[in-house]
Formats: structure tokens, C-alpha cells, sequence
């Protein structure tokens, strides 16, 4: 397990006992990484991932809290990364959308009106300049959808549009773990956008597999 994990697994195990209650302070840091085994930076970044996915709020200059979510919601969370790297599920669904999302959006290079391409590039230019990750994600499911649906073909919309749910939360992660992650993302959208605008079906396919192949590869960097 990552040392970054095993901080989180140590957070939640005091959820668990009953020592952190939703609403209650963190002890302070050093007391914190003595008592999981763990340097203060491994713990900084746990506390920063889980900031991210709000399990924990961190009020500069008065410390960190357990959220507000009930303790259910909260360790469903927690049990999501901490369980990561065991659990294949995920990573079967990318490989497939690694097979069919290009195809995807290959056919949307032939068959997507000038409208629907011009809204999907006004939607990327929408998306903020530092987006927070539930902004990110929500673009990125979007994105997608609308690229599945100009292909005209329901079926494989739909088919794409079910895969998307369960990969939601890895992306959060990526998008809180990995550097470079939200800029890379908005980029490889652009770029997708602009070939299929050029009807270049070929360069559309390609840029699909990477970009996909890019999370797939991520996650399984950190299963391992």
C-alpha cells in the first residue's frame, strides 16, 4: 500500500473507533504522524487528498476537521481509495472504454453537426481557469457524453453514458492525487475538439486512445 494510503487507512481506523467524529479537529500534526508511523509530509498529503474529496476541511490558522458527512458517507469515501489498489473493477471498465471511446469519437468526426461541435468547444471555454475537482469531473463526463451522442448512435451513448458512473471517482482522485492533472485534462479536450472540428477521424481516434489511455495508466500506477 502507498504511504500516502496508509495514512488515510490510519485516519479512517480512527473514524472507525470512534476517535474522529464528523465535526471533530484532527490532533496536531506531529502527534498525528508519530502515532501512525509516518512522516509529516506523508500525512500532509493525505490530508491534502482527502481535502479534495471532503472528507476533510482544512481552516488555515485553526486546523483540520472530519467534515460534516455522516460517518457512513464519509468512510464510503475513505474506503474507495484506501481499497484502490485491490479492486480491478475500474480498471476493466477503462480498458473497455479505451476500445470504444475512440471509436466514438471517430464516428462523431463524421457524423456531429457544426452545432453540436460549436457547443462543445463553447462548453470547454467555459470550464474556469483553476476548476475545482467536482467541476473537472463534471466537465469531463459531459464532454464525453456529448462527443457519444453526436454520433447519432443511442446505443453506443447509452453503453458509454453507464461506464461513466463508476469511473467517477477514480477520476476524482487522479484529479486530487495526480500533478498536472486538471490542465492536462482541459488540453487533451481541446485538442479532441479541434480534430474533430477539422474532421480529421484518424487524429480524433488517436487523441481519444491517449487521452483515455492516459487515466488507465495512471490508475494502474496507483493499484500497484
Amino acid at each position: 500500500m502507498a504511504v500516502t494510503d496508509q495514512a488515510i487507512a490510519g485516519i479512517k481506523d480512527m473514524i472507525v473507533k470512534g476517535r474522529l467524529a464528523p465535526g471533530d479537529r484532527l490532533p496536531p500534526e506531529k502527534e498525528l504522524s508519530d502515532e501512525l508511523g509516518l512522516s509529516r509530509s506523508s500525512l500532509r498529503e493525505a490530508v491534502k487528498a482527502l481535502e479534495m474529496i471532503r472528507v476533510l476541511d482544512v481552516r488555515r490558522g485553526d486546523g483540520t476537521y472530519v467534515t460534516s458527512l455522516e460517518p457512513n458517507l464519509l468512510l464510503e469515501a475513505m474506503s474507495f481509495v484506501v481499497d484502490l489498489h485491490r479492486d480491478d473493477s475500474v480498471l476493466e471498465i477503462f480498458a473497455v472504454r479505451r476500445i470504444l471511446e475512440p471509436a466514438a469519437t471517430e464516428r462523431a468526426a463524421l457524423a456531429a453537426s457544426d452545432e453540436q461541435l460549436a457547443e462543445l468547444d463553447a462548453m470547454i471555454d467555459a470550464v474556469p481557469a483553476d476548476p475545482d475537482i467536482d467541476a473537472l469531473v463534471a466537465h469531463d463526463l459531459e464532454f464525453h457524453n456529448r462527443i457519444a451522442t453526436s454520433t447519432g448512435n443511442a446505443y453506443l451513448a447509452g453503453l458509454l453514458e453507464s461506464m461513466s458512473g463508476p469511473t467517477v471517482r477514480a477520476r476524482i482522485w487522479r484529479g486530487a492525487t495526480e500533478a498536472g492533472a486538471v490542465e492536462r485534462t482541459i488540453d487533451e479536450h481541446r485538442a479532441i475538439a479541434r480534430a474533430l472540428r477539422d474532421r480529421d477521424a484518424k487524429l480524433a481516434h488517436a487523441l481519444t486512445v491517449a487521452h483515455v489511455a492516459g487515466v488507465e495508466a495512471w490508475l494502474r500506477g496507483a493499484k500497484a
